[in-house]
C-alpha cells in the first residue's frame, strides 16, 4: 500500500482498502502483512492531511498485520466506512496490528508470502509485544 494510506490502516484504524480488482473469499480470515510502499500515492495526500504527523512514515517496510474480513464492491448508495470509494472494490480488514519495528522488504503488487526470513522478523515482533 502507498503512503500515507498505509500509515492511516495501520495508526488510525482505515479498515477500507479501495482496489480495483476483486479479492478471492479464499483469502479471506488470512491475516495479511501490511506493505507501505517505497512510492507515495499518486493523490499527493500527505500524512498531515490525514491527521499522520505522529506516524513513523516507514517506506518499503512491512508496518504492521491485519485479517482480511471481507471484499465487497461499493453501490451507488454509498460505502460501507468513510475510507470507502464508490466503484472500487473494499477491501475490509480487522484486528490490525503495528509492528514495532518495520521490516525492510521489496513489495510486489497483489498477494504473495514472503520468504521465511520475513515472516521470522514479522513473528518474533509480535510476540515481543506486551499483552
Amino acid at each position: 500500500m502507498r503512503q500515507p494510506y498505509a500509515d492511516a490502516i495501520v495508526w488510525v484504524g482505515k479498515t477500507t482498502e479501495n482496489r480495483t480488482r476483486w479479492l478471492s473469499t479464499f483469502h479471506t480470515g488470512t491475516r495479511i502483512l501490511i506493505h507501505a510502499a517505497k512510492a507515495p500515492h499518486a493523490s499527493n495526500v500527505t500524512a498531515a492531511d490525514l491527521g499522520l504527523e505522529y506516524a513513523p512514515d516507514a517506506r518499503g517496510a512491512i508496518i504492521g498485520t491485519g485479517i482480511l474480513d471481507s471484499c465487497h464492491k461499493s453501490s451507488a448508495d454509498g460505502c460501507c466506512s468513510s475510507w470507502g470509494m464508490i466503484g472500487f472494490w473494499h477491501w475490509t480488514l480487522r484486528d490490525v496490528q503495528p509492528l514495532p519495528r518495520p521490516v525492510a522488504v521489496s513489495g510486489h503488487l497483489g498477494l504473495r508470502t514472503p520468504p521465511e526470513a520475513t515472516l521470522h522478523d514479522v513473528r518474533d515482533q509480535l510476540l515481543d509485544v506486551p499483552t
